[in-house]
């Protein structure tokens, strides 16, 4: 029998973000992860971006969080010398309603403590984005990018240098709680005293019967790469839809630009790419972008939201399960985080620590 003082089921971004806070505090710390090496699914499956702030309700975790995730990342980046940049995003209006949904945007990214947003017409988006149509838009300078894999190779790193460590090739098969938490796998049962389960697409199967605890749903989306050169200087965004931000396009740090996600609902974890709606996907795209040529487009590689409520729900907060909520002494469950999970995964880390260490986290 080993024992540790904290599990954390996970080696995504949040995991490892929150192992290597936990250990920083002094925690012994081990992350158990089913596959062989980190950030293996939602990960390394997204965009890439580092979110301002701007859609989430006020009051809400995934407002808090982003929020004061995007500072501390920025941070971070620059404290480890992570390649990012704060290219800015212009999310564009195309049709005349959509001018005042992008302006209730606007006031709700205020309202969250986001300031820079400014109102930009047809003719800076002319100026701005020259390829872009579109008939106003609102610009976000805080919005970035950033090399997702170095960040989590560099919290790996913090975790390792604490003497904390990972066990890859290690699914969890159950969760007691006995003398605090038996942890069993494949090759060995662990005790620990605190378990952080942060399993991302299986998370809600880890909590199942917890009181509070969702069920899972979820929504993949496919990246098409672009085999032209990119004319963008900033991410483009379309407005929302349900389930996503709407097929938008993102650059990655060597200026290639990508467009994605869509949103298709699926009942099995499945990373197939499917071109059957390759037409939908290019007339989303044309509405913002009128020069597009759809023969370069090429299929990229799909990733899938770890969602918590299923198609034509409102979209669910982060859901951050702690003994306050749920009951069950030391034990920490994180559901549904989905996008702005990158962006917020260190200040989820801090709120963690606060729970796991007893003090009061920061917002």
């Amino acid at each position: 029998m080993d024992h540790a003082d904290v599990v954390v089921i996970g080696a995504g971004v949040v995991g490892l973000a929150v192992a290597a806070k936990l250990a920083a505090s002094g925690r012994e710390v081990v992350i158990l992860e089913r596959h062989e090496a980190i950030g293996c699914e939602t990960s390394s499956r997204n965009s890439e971006v580092i979110h301002a702030g701007i859609y989430y309700p006020s009051g809400s975790a995934k407002a808090a969080l982003c929020v004061r995730g995007k500072a501390l990342l920025y941070q971070h980046c620059e404290a480890y010398g992570i390649a990012h940049k704060r290219l800015g995003k212009l999310i564009v209006a195309t049709q005349e309603a959509q001018q005042a949904t992008i302006k209730g945007y606007m006031r709700q990214a205020e309202r969250n403590g986001v300031q820079d947003l400014r109102w930009v017409e047809r003719a800076e988006i002319a100026e701005l984005e020259p390829d872009v149509a579109g008939i106003g838009g609102a610009l976000s300078p805080s919005t970035g990018i950033i090399d997702s894999h170095a960040f989590m190779l560099s919290l790996q790193g913090i975790l390792e240098s604490a003497s904390g460590m990972i066990a890859f090739s290690t699914p969890v098969l159950e969760l007691e709680p006995r003398d605090g938490w038996m942890v069993s796998t494949p090759d060995m049962d662990l005790r620990a005293n605190w378990v952080i389960n942060c399993a991302g697409l299986h998370a809600p199967d880890l909590a199942r019967g917890l009181p509070g605890a969702p069920r899972a749903y979820y929504a993949k989306g496919h990246y098409y790469s672009y085999g032209a050169r990119a004319p963008f200087n900033r991410l483009v965004y379309p407005v929302a839809e349900s389930g996503g931000l709407g097929v938008h396009v993102t650059l990655d740090l060597g200026g290639q630009a990508k467009f994605g996600p869509d949103v298709r609902w699926i009942d099995q974890l499945d990373y197939d790419f499917e071109t059957d709606l390759f037409d939908d996907f290019v007339a989303a795209i044309r509405a913002y972008f009128p020069g597009l040529d759809a023969d370069k487009l090429q299929p990229g590689y799909t990733g899938i939201r770890p969602k918590i409520v299923g198609p034509g729900e409102p979209a669910a907060d982060f859901k951050i399960l702690s003994p306050a909520e749920h009951g069950v002494a030391g034990r920490v469950d994180l559901l549904g985080i989905e996008s702005p999970g990158l962006t917020a995964s260190l200040a989820i880390a801090e709120r963690v620590v606060g729970l796991v260490n007893g003090r009061r986290a920061k917002a």
